[in-house]
């Protein structure tokens, strides 16, 4: 089974996280797929627009911690050079709208996913949730810039330390996501709005994404860059290994 579904209609190209039974978390297998489908869109006229939605009620739990947890020794460095920074990268340069269809909860790396789409359409049953404090780990993906940049530097602080969720409709009222739909109807509503921004004059909002990355986010492969040795430090703190522990024995970390 495919990691990654694909389907393209009216110039929409739909990509679907498909690890259901890992709640779409991603692993390595997943990004991959997601940065060739991503350079292949860029290269495809008939992809006018491209839909980011995960398969069942969840778009992405984040990184797959199991994985991590196998790979032993491996350096978080060189995971996020490998993994998430070329694929925030890729969706803030590719010159075609990039919609998140936040079809269910959002956490971690996940949220950084999202969060570099150049709109979010969240489904009433959807909750974002920082996510890294809670495996003793410091946001990556770009989340340490792209969330204090929507929502403030104190509020970002305040759901990083917390690690409490972000509903939909509250995210809607700080400008993290831009429309809520009901869950019934989600898909449909996505798909329609996509399909109008396919028809419209994708050439030029590609032009106008390279302005605002210029205006607002000139700075993106610095923090993605400061964002990966940090982690590296993190990842090698006691936190962290209690962190991952508890996770994966489902209880409350005891961080002393």
């Amino acid at each position: 089974m495919s990691a990654l579904l694909t389907g393209l209609q009216a110039g929409v190209l739909t990509l679907t996280l498909n690890r259901p039974e890992r709640a779409n978390a991603f692993n390595v297998e997943l990004i991959g797929e997601l940065l060739a489908a991503l350079a292949g869109a860029e290269q495809d006229p008939r992809a006018r627009v491209i839909v980011m939605t995960g398969s069942g009620r969840v778009f992405s739990a984040g990184q797959d911690i199991s994985e991590m947890k196998e790979s032993g020794s491996i350096s978080y460095r060189q995971h996020l050079e490998k993994t998430y920074n070329p694929l925030i990268l890729q969706i803030r340069r590719i010159e075609k709208p990039v919609i998140a269809a936040l079809n269910g909860p959002c956490a971690g790396a996940a949220l950084g996913v999202a969060l570099a789409c150049d709109l979010r359409y969240a489904s009433q049953e959807t909750d974002l949730v920082v996510g890294f404090s809670g495996i003793g780990l410091v946001p990556d993906s770009a989340v340490s810039l792209l969330l204090p940049a929507l929502i403030g530097l104190g509020r970002a602080e305040e759901f990083y330390f917390s690690n409490a969720p972000i509903s939909a409709q509250q995210a809607l009222e700080w400008g993290l996501v831009n429309h809520i739909f009901p869950a019934v109807s989600f898909s449909q509503e996505t798909w329609a709005r996509a399909a109008r921004l396919a028809s419209g004059p994708v050439g030029v909002f590609g032009l106008t994404k390279r302005a605002f990355n210029r205006a607002v986010l000139p700075n993106l492969e610095d923090v993605l860059s400061a964002e990966s040795d940090l982690q590296e430090m993190a990842s090698k703190r006691a936190e962290h290994r209690e962190g991952v522990a508890a996770f994966l024995e489902k209880r409350k970390p005891r961080y002393i």
